[in-house]
């Protein structure tokens, strides 16, 4: 199945969310099926992130929004933590600072983007000064409605300097968020997730619906798609997301650098090394040693 394909919103399209399933799991009737599949894309994430590093020539930018309880942080730990943190980090975005307020929306999401070689994962990003900031009426809609303009052309520049973007809406109803938010109470290593804001947010669940709806309908590009994931079913919501950073990672074309030293310079430099630490005799050479080969006997001509 080509997932991109499949959760894609194509630029120019209009979101309509009441038309996507979030309990969609693509045919998968065998959860641990998945499982397995995942496991396979996990390997793969770390070896494709592992050239990109050393390739560093390119960037990754992965966005990750949703409403509350949407799953962004299982996200992170259970897809896209087996990558490196020497080349991968995660950036979660919250109420802006007085210093940050005092900037363009923009200034404090452009000091996080990701450096070549790097990955870098937004816990919410820009896209809250499209809906949060409109939902609860932060700044007029003349303002807000200004911001989609400024985040494509953001987005084009990231492009432009090496850096893939993908983003992604964890699509969950509003059913399974209230039973997300229960589940919660009875895990006490959850209880710090708790806020009394949680229940109070979701009288605005339908302006939210449309907020994201209109960013995915005229943020959706070319440069930087967005993506839909059904993620009522965590397991799904973890495959689709697998399969398709690693197809964008493919799809980039690491190369492996040239080495910038003489390897057979190298190897002398070390046989010269574990000579000294042999007392001065030369190693012993580990290589298969040649079969001896029988001696030629002259064979004496007999005299007539």
């Amino acid at each position: 199945m080509d997932y991109s394909s499949k959760f894609m919103v194509k630029p120019g399209s209009t979101v309509k969310l009441n038309k996507i399933d979030p309990d969609h799991t693509a045919g998968f009737k065998n959860k641990n099926e998945a499982l397995e599949i995942l496991a396979r894309n996990q390997k793969k994430l770390a070896e494709l992130q592992y050239e990109l590093y050393a390739e560093n020539k390119q960037s990754l930018l992965i966005v990750l929004q949703a409403l509350d309880a949407g799953g962004k942080d299982g996200t992170i730990n259970h897809v896209l933590a087996p990558m490196n943190p020497q080349g991968c980090r995660v950036h979660g975005f919250k109420a802006p600072t007085p210093e940050e307020l005092a900037h363009d929306f923009l200034w404090r999401i452009h000091l996080q983007a990701p450096k070549n070689g790097e990955v870098v994962i937004f816990n919410r990003s820009h896209y809250e000064d499209v809906l949060v900031a409109r939902v609860h009426n932060l700044v007029s809609k003349k303002v807000w409605s200004q911001r989609y303009n400024f985040i494509n052309g953001f987005e084009k520049l990231l492009a432009c300097n090496n850096t893939r973007i993908i983003k992604f809406f964890l699509y969950i109803s509003k059913e399974e968020q209230l039973k997300r938010f229960e589940s919660r109470l009875d895990e006490p290593e959850k209880h710090w997730k708790i806020s009394a804001g949680d229940y109070s947010e979701r009288q605005y669940w339908d302006g939210y619906i449309e907020a994201f709806e209109e960013a995915m309908t005229k943020c959706s590009t070319d440069d930087a798609p967005w993506f839909i994931i059904p993620a009522n079913q965590k397991w799904f919501r973890n495959l689709a997301i697998s399969e398709i950073v690693v197809e964008t990672l493919e799809s980039m074309k690491m190369k492996m650098p040239q080495p910038s030293v003489d390897i057979n310079e190298i190897r002398k430099l070390i046989a010269v090394e574990k000579a000294k630490a042999n007392g001065g005799k030369p190693p012993k050479s580990t290589a298969p040693q040649p079969e001896a080969k029988p001696e030629k006997t002259k064979s004496k001509k007999s005299k007539k």
